[in-house]
């Protein structure tokens, strides 16, 4: 029983790797869509309308 365990345990040791590459990948693929956002015009000037409405407070 020991035996089948460690083999099955063995089977799912490069599954975690994967995983992590694939949540890696997702991150930096959302980081740029942000980024991409951010650094539009439109956005700037509604970040900087918001900033310049909360210091007026």
């Amino acid at each position: 029983m020991e035996e089948l365990l460690r083999e099955l345990h063995q089977e799912e040791d490069g599954l975690a790797t994967a995983e992590y590459g694939i949540v890696m990948l997702a991150a930096v693929g959302f980081a740029g869509l942000l980024v991409a956002v951010l650094s539009s015009g439109e956005v700037r000037e509604m970040l900087a309308g918001i900033v310049q409405r909360a210091l007026t407070l």
